[in-house]
């Protein structure tokens, strides 16, 4: 049986939201301890993780007006 579009779209979700938390977890990485490796390029670097995490959070935003389209159509900061 075919998935439904709002059980895709959930477990879409939730897939981002564990890949925004590997994501922004490369910030402590333990590279970044270690100023000969990847001399002079830690704040291009963090910089970038940074970037990729906002990406992914828009990213399951959309998906989730996704959602919201398919249901009532209503945000739920305006219920």
């Amino acid at each position: 049986m075919e998935e439904l579009l709002k059980e895709i779209c959930a477990g879409l979700r939730d897939d981002i939201k564990e890949e925004c938390a590997t994501t922004k977890a490369l910030i402590l990485h333990s590279d970044f301890n270690l100023p000969e490796k990847y001399a002079g390029q830690h704040g291009e670097m963090k910089a970038n993780i940074m970037l990729a995490y906002r990406h992914l959070e828009d990213a399951r935003m959309r998906v989730g007006k996704i959602l919201q389209a398919a249901g009532d159509g209503v945000s739920i900061l305006d219920k």
